[in-house]
């Protein structure tokens, strides 16, 4: 089917002329017979070729019914192409090598050089790429060329299934130069089959000379067979992938039972989590309460640089380890490399070591004597019943002599005084 160009394309003209113009039958000069116009995209635009096309002009000449096109047609596009060799290249590098899906490259495209082309037509030319790549990697001379200073070669053999239920296409690697020599769909891997591909290696390795030093494969039977009988004396290993593979099965088992058993001593930080939010609720409305300016005492407090309250900032530590346990006890990531168990005993001994360091620097900040850290004492309201006159003398003399450990973590200075506005 013809592409449809829109009606306002502007196009680039390029003019085509034969360069070798003598006639092939009698060699005389051809004469322009007839002009070949053609339209495609390039990745610099739009491009529209005038081809002229040459003929014998001697009548009798077996040459007069055969026209020449100029040699230079081919090397811009094929026939019946829409795209030059340039957008042609670019869609099989961004499918080959970047591993852009059809729709990210009919987008690309279309955004950055303003080329629309439909879902089959990208398919067909991504088709044609590889069947052009495939020949060109199967290419005895180009092989020949590319192993002269190799002396040894090491091959590999694996099936690989698209989806489940269609054909397994096998490819044969030689791994000393990371070069696919050829690959082919089985509908049935039968030890015949394997074998036939495995010989065709040999044929390959044979005529590039080439001594085969070692074959690897995740052993199928039937490639263990057909390699023992095509390669009698090579060496044949266990492909490095698969080995970790099944090797991270029981790993990947004993990590599981791990997290398990480690999440059933790591328990209850729901019910923490709802303590804390419940008792900032309690510290809110009794703050809120604290506005009747008929029941206040004076109360003094701590330095005026000193961080927001005791109690306050404990709470939102708490709520922050609770958190980073409950990431940690979620994360799955890592593989058998890195097992998930393992990674979570390590972070689970970094938090245990983080609360201990901070309960062993709470411990020591409450044994140190702090009468004369605190300056002269500040005013403010603390939200209860209004006491009396004794209870309050009794609270102040009781403060000054020893400060309650619950006043720190509440805030409150160790000491405290009646105001003399009663």
């Amino acid at each position: 089917m013809p592409y449809k160009w829109p009606a306002d394309t502007d196009f680039a003209l390029w003019e085509l002329d034969v360069l070798d113009r003598a006639c092939p039958a009698c060699g005389r000069m051809m004469h322009i017979c007839d002009h070949r116009y053609r339209r495609l995209h390039t990745l610099e635009g739009p491009v529209q070729l005038v081809c002229r096309l040459n003929h014998c002009p001697d009548r009798h000449c077996p040459g007069h019914a055969t026209t020449k096109s100029p040699e230079l047609e081919a090397t811009i596009a094929l026939p019946n192409w829409a795209i030059g060799w340039d957008v042609f290249c670019w869609i099989g590098h961004r499918r080959c090598s970047r591993h852009m899906s059809i729709p990210h490259i009919q987008s690309e495209l279309l955004d950055d050089y303003a080329i629309k082309l439909s879902d089959d037509a990208i398919a067909k030319y991504i088709q044609r790429y590889q069947v052009m790549l495939a020949a060109r990697q199967q290419d005895p001379e180009a092989l020949r060329r590319h192993y002269e200073s190799v002396p040894e070669i090491v091959l590999s053999i694996d099936g690989l299934q698209p989806e489940k239920g269609h054909e397994t296409l096998y490819v044969v690697r030689e791994l000393t130069q990371k070069r696919v020599w050829f690959a082919e769909a089985l509908i049935s891997a039968t030890a015949d089959e394997v074998q036939r591909l495995i010989a065709q290696a040999k044929e390959w390795a044979t005529s590039m000379s080439k001594t085969v030093s070692l074959w690897i494969s995740d052993k199928q039977d039937a490639f263990v067979t057909g390699i023992a009988a095509e390669f009698p004396d090579v060496p044949h290993r266990y492909c490095d992938n698969h080995f970790l593979r099944d090797l991270a099965k029981p790993v990947l088992e004993a990590d599981s039972h791990a997290k398990v058993q480690m999440r059933r001593k790591v328990r209850g930080l729901r019910k923490i989590e709802q303590a804390v939010l419940k008792r900032q609720n309690v510290k809110a409305s009794t703050k809120g309460a604290g506005d009747d300016p008929a029941a206040t005492m004076t109360v003094l407090v701590g330095p005026a640089n000193s961080p927001s309250p005791a109690a306050d900032s404990a709470s939102a530590v708490v709520l922050d380890y609770c958190a980073a346990i409950r990431g940690i006890l979620n994360d799955d990531q890592g593989g058998p490399l890195h097992p998930p168990g393992l990674r979570m005993a390590d972070a689970l001994e970094q938090v245990r070591e983080s609360i201990q360091r901070n309960l062993d620097a709470k411990k020591g900040d409450s044994q140190k004597p702090n009468s004369a850290d605190w300056p002269d004492a500040l005013t403010g309201d603390w939200s209860t019943s209004g006491p009396s006159k004794s209870q309050s003398e009794s609270t102040s003399r009781t403060s000054r002599r020893s400060p309650r450990p619950s006043n720190l973590e509440e805030g409150v200075a160790p000491t405290a005084k009646r105001s003399s506005r009663s």
